[in-house]
C-alpha cells in the first residue's frame, strides 16, 4: 500500500510568480503542468511528460487527496496549490477540498497530508533553496545549474521576434535537446529532495511543528479580502499628488527636475545651504534650520519622498479572482527563531496609522473624492501611507477581531531570566516603561504624572538594551534625536543593567552553556533551556519542545581577542557564511522563538476561528458580527502546559477594516 509520494512540478503560466505569488500564478486560465516528477515510497523517480501526452496513473492521482498518503516536496505549498487548481480542472473526481461552511478556504487540497523538505531544512538552520541545501549538505547529486535557464525558456512567455517566428511561448518541439535536459532536471530535483530527507532523518521535525505548518497553510489558503476601490484610487491619487508637488517645487526652485539630487544640492548651495545627503533624516533636519522658500521646497521634497504606492501596487498584483490576497506568510521564513517572513504585500512592515479621522479619510479615497481629500489634508502622500492597512477588509456580514499580546517579548525575557520585579509589574498590569525608569532612577514614575519625563528614558532603554545592547544600540534607536545627550548614554546602559541583574546574568549563563556544549560535547541547561551538540549541530531545546538549530558551530576568537561562537548560516550579505554570535544574541533568538511558540499555541486554540493573517504577536480573525472580542482575547491569554506560569495577556479590538488600534 502506498505511503509516500515525493513530488516536483515544472509548470507554465503567463502570470509572474515573483510579483503575484503562487495562488494567482496557478489560477490563471493559461496555467499548465508540464512535467510531473514523482517517487513512490522513496523508489526510483518517474517523470511524466504531460505536454507530450503522458498520463499520471490513477493511483497517484487518487493519492494526491488521500489523507493516508504523505506528500513531500521542496516548498510543498507550491506543488499543493498548483495541483489543487490542476486537479479541479482536469481530474475533478480526484479532487477533495477541506473547507467548512462559511469559510472562504476553498478549492485547495487539504495540507494535513503534506510535508515540506524546505521547512525541514529551515528547522535545521539550513538555506531555503534546494540548491543551497544540497550544497551545504554536500549531497552526491546536486540541483542542476541549467535549471534557471530552462525554466526561463519553457515556463514563462517569451518575446516575439523575427528569429522565433513571432511566437510568445517556447514548446518542446522548439528545442528538443533542451526539453530532454529539462526532464533530467525535473528528475534530479526529486532525487535531491529524497537525499535531503535521508540526510536529515536523524533530526525529525516534531509533529507539533508539522501541525503548525498545516495551520499556516490554511491561513494562506484563506487569504484576506482587499478593498480594490481603495487600492486603485490610492494609486491614482498618488500620481495626481506627485504631479502637483512637482509643479509646486518647480515654481519655487525654477529647476528642470527638482527631484534630481544633483540639481537640488546645487540649488541649496546657491542659497548657502550645504548638505552631503538629501535622505529623509537630513532633509527633516534642514527644514528645522531654514525658512522661506528653502524650507517650503524641502518640505515638498519630503512629501515626494513619501509618495510611494508600492504596497498598493503589491496588492494589485497579488489579488486573486476571489478578491482576496493569498500566500503572504512564509512559515519558518526566519530560521534563527522559526518566525514567519512576509511575502508579496509584506504585512510585517506596513506603515502605522495615527489619524483620528481614519474612517473619514478612507471613505474619501474609496469614493474617489480627491478634491476634498486635498482640501482637508495637507500631506496626501502621508495620508495614503496611513491608509494602507485599511485596504484589508472583512467580507460582507463579517468583521475583523485583531488580538495581540501585550509586551510579549519583555514578558518572556523576564520569565526566562527570573527577573521577578518585572514579572510583578506585568502581573499588576502596570506600564513597563514607567516601572523600568523607576527601577533605574530610584524614584516613582507615572505616565502622565510624577517624573513622567523619565518614562521616555525607560522606554528607549527597554527597546535598546534587552539583548546586550549598549551606547550604539541607544543611538540607533534614536536616543540623541529624543533629546538625550551623549554623556547620558553610558550611565543609562549601566543603570538598566544594574536594575536587571537576572537578565544580565541570563545572557552570560547562556553564553557559557553554549560554549560548554560545543567545546565539551556535553548537554547543558539554563533556566529550562537545554543546549547540546549533535552531529555537527548546536541544538537549543525550548520549553515547547521545539529545537533551534545552528550549523557547524565552532569556538573562535572575536575582534577583541576574546572567545566567541561562530556557526554557518545566511548572513547579512544574504549569502551562506560563518556568523559570529554570543550570549545576548542567543538570548534574543530564544526569546523571539518562545514568543513565536506562544503565538502558535494561540493559533491552535483558535483554529476553529477563521484566522486570515498575523503580524509579529498579533492575529487577524475574520468572524461573524456577533462574535465577542473577549472570547478571543481570553483564549489569547491562556498559558500553555509547557510554560504554565508565564504571565501573558491578550488585548484586542473589532473593526471592519484592518488598522492599528
Amino acid at each position: 500500500m502506498m505511503k509516500e509520494l515525493s513530488i516536483d512540478l515544472e509548470t507554465y503560466s503567463d502570470i509572474d510568480i515573483s510579483k503575484c505569488g503562487a495562488y494567482k500564478y496557478a489560477e490563471s486560465d493559461n496555467f499548465e503542468i508540464l512535467l510531473f516528477g514523482v517517487s513512490v515510497d522513496n523508489g526510483p523517480v518517474v517523470v511524466y511528460d504531460l505536454t507530450s501526452g503522458d498520463e499520471i496513473p490513477a493511483e497517484i492521482l487518487a493519492a494526491l487527496s488521500d489523507e493516508n498518503v504523505t506528500k513531500w516536496a521542496f516548498n510543498a505549498f507550491f506543488e499543493r496549490v498548483c495541483l489543487s487548481n490542476w486537479l479541479r480542472k482536469h481530474h475533478p473526481k480526484y479532487f477533495k477540498t477541506y473547507n467548512t461552511q462559511g469559510d472562504p478556504v476553498q478549492n485547495f487540497l487539504d495540507p494535513a497530508s503534506w510535508k515540506c523538505t524546505m521547512i525541514w531544512s529551515a528547522y535545521m538552520g539550513l538555506p531555503l533553496s534546494l540548491e543551497g541545501v544540497g550544497s551545504v549538505l554536500k549531497l552526491q547529486n546536486q540541483k542542476m545549474k541549467e535549471g534557471k535557464d530552462l525554466i526561463k525558456y519553457f515556463c514563462s512567455p517569451c518575446k516575439p521576434t523575427k528569429v522565433n517566428g513571432g511566437r510568445t511561448r517556447n514548446l518542446p518541439e522548439h528545442a528538443p535537446d533542451k526539453w530532454e535536459t529539462f526532464k533530467t532536471y525535473n528528475r534530479r530535483d526529486v532525487e535531491v529532495e529524497l537525499a535531503i530527507k535521508q540526510r536529515l532523518s536523524k533530526f525529525p521535525v516534531p509533529d507539533s511543528v508539522w501541525h503548525e505548518y498545516h495551520i499556516d497553510q490554511e491561513i494562506n489558503d484563506r487569504g484576506i479580502m482587499l478593498d480594490m476601490d481603495v487600492v486603485e484610487n490610492a494609486i491614482a491619487f498618488d500620481e495626481r499628488s506627485k504631479s502637483a508637488l512637482m509643479i509646486a517645487m518647480k515654481n519655487i526652485t525654477n529647476l528642470d527636475n527638482p527631484n534630481s539630487v544633483v540639481q537640488m544640492k546645487q540649488w541649496l548651495s546657491d542659497y548657502g545651504v550645504e548638505t552631503k545627503s538629501l535622505g529623509k533624516k537630513n532633509v527633516a533636519g534642514l527644514i528645522k534650520e531654514t525658512d522661506g522658500d528653502i524650507s517650503k521646497a524641502l518640505k515638498l521634497r519630503l512629501q515626494l519622498a513619501k509618495s510611494s504606492v508600492k504596497k498598493y501596487q503589491a496588492m494589485q498584483n497579488a489579488v486573486c479572482k476571489d478578491g482576496r490576497a493569498h500566500g503572504m506568510f512564509q512559515f519558518y521564513g526566519a530560521n534563527r527563531s522559526g518566525r514567519w517572513a512576509g511575502r508579496l504585500i509584506q504585512l510585517q512592515n506596513l506603515p502605522q496609522n495615527h489619524m483620528s479621522d481614519l474612517t473619514e479619510a478612507r471613505e474619501l479615497v474609496r469614493t474617489g473624492d480627491y478634491d476634498t481629500l486635498d482640501m482637508l489634508y495637507d500631506d496626501i502622500p502621508d495620508t495614503l501611507s496611513q491608509l494602507i492597512r485599511t485596504a484589508f477588509i472583512a467580507r460582507p456580514g463579517y468583521k475583523f477581531i485583531v488580538s495581540d499580546y501585550s509586551a510579549i517579548e519583555a514578558r518572556v525575557l523576564a520569565h526566562l531570566a527570573g527577573e521577578t520585579w518585572r514579572s510583578k509589574v506585568f502581573a499588576e498590569g502596570k506600564d513597563i516603561y514607567c516601572a523600568s525608569a523607576s527601577q533605574m532612577f530610584g524614584v516613582p514614575v507615572e505616565k502622565h504624572g510624577i517624573n513622567s519625563h523619565l518614562r521616555q528614558k525607560g522606554k528607549i532603554a527597554e527597546l535598546a538594551l534587552g539583548y546586550g545592547g549598549s551606547v550604539g544600540a541607544l543611538k540607533s534607536m534614536g536616543a540623541l534625536e529624543m533629546g538625550l545627550s551623549e554623556e547620558e548614554l553610558q550611565p543609562l546602559v549601566d543603570s538598566w543593567r544594574n536594575s536587571n541583574p537576572m537578565i544580565t546574568s541570563f545572557w552570560w549563563n547562556v553564553d557559557n552553556a553554549v560554549k560548554n556544549a560545543i567545546k565539551m560535547r556535553i548537554p547543558t541547561e539554563v533556566n529550562g533551556i537545554h543546549f547540546c551538540y549533535k552531529s555537527g549541530m548546536l541544538l537549543i531545546k525550548l520549553p515547547s519542545g521545539r529545537v533551534l538549530s545552528y550549523v557547524k558551530p565552532k569556538i573562535g576568537k572575536n575582534r577583541f581577542g576574546g572567545e566567541s561562537v561562530t556557526y554557518e548560516g545566511i548572513g547579512s550579505t544574504k549569502k551562506w557564511e560563518r556568523i559570529e554570535s554570543y550570549g545576548p544574541k542567543f538570548v534574543e533568538n530564544i526569546v523571539q522563538a518562545v514568543s513565536r511558540d506562544l503565538l502558535c499555541y494561540a493559533m491552535q486554540n483558535l483554529s476553529d476561528q477563521q484566522i486570515c493573517g498575523h503580524v509579529h504577536d498579533e492575529l487577524i480573525i475574520e468572524c461573524p458580527e456577533d462574535t465577542d472580542v473577549s472570547s478571543i482575547t481570553s483564549i489569547m491569554g491562556q498559558s500553555p502546559a509547557w510554560m504554565p506560569d508565564i504571565l501573558i495577556r491578550g488585548d484586542g479590538y473589532e473593526t471592519k477594516f484592518y488598522k492599528k488600534d
